[in-house]
């Protein structure tokens, strides 16, 4: 008999006579072995959770309250706001998207607007529907839409937004206001 199986022959015998539901049952928590891997396995799941937690902290994603909206919006050259609440079935589809997308482009700010908490702040800015995108560019709204969108339509708005020749907004924006008056 190799060494290996005279160790696994020994164990199995020991763990059949000492166990009260019969020959060959172990259950969590039985025996010395069992604590001990416990014990490591309690280890891993804290530094995993501590990982996930960690990476939660460094994403783009942040929560916008009336109080940092507007310093968020006129200090960061781009900012994608998502305006949801937690009911909302169309919300909690998108914001997967939206997380996904904060991770692609560090570079741009992805907001999350609680709709429920903030509802003084989504009356203000005319939320009438949820999910809404509102993307601004130097503090200037460049996009403003409701509904989910998948991936790919938020990947070719943030391009988009990313794109955009702000001089020339600024144009168009000087030539309606001369416009209404």
């Amino acid at each position: 008999m190799q060494p290996d199986a005279r160790w696994r022959a020994a164990v199995t015998r020991r763990s059949r006579a000492a166990h009260p539901r019969g020959p060959g049952r172990r259950t969590p928590g039985s025996g010395r072995r069992t604590r001990a891997a416990a014990g490591i396995l309690g280890g891993v799941r804290a530094l995993y959770w501590r990982h996930i937690d960690n990476r939660r902290r460094l994403m783009a994603t942040t929560e916008l309250t009336a109080d940092t909206i507007q310093k968020t919006i006129t200090e960061n050259d781009i900012v994608l706001v998502d305006f949801w609440a937690d009911w909302c079935g169309p919300c909690k589809r998108f914001g997967p998207i939206f997380e996904q997308s904060s991770e692609n482009h560090t570079d741009v700010v992805h907001a999350k607007v609680d709709t429920e908490a903030e509802q003084q702040l989504a009356a203000e800015l005319q939320i009438t529907s949820i999910p809404t995108l509102m993307a601004f560019r130097e503090g200037i709204l460049v996009f403003n839409q409701a509904g989910a969108l998948p991936a790919p339509a938020l990947e070719q708005v943030v391009d988009a937004v990313k794109a955009l020749d702000m001089d020339d907004v600024r144009a168009q924006i000087a030539a309606a206001g001369a416009a209404q008056s």
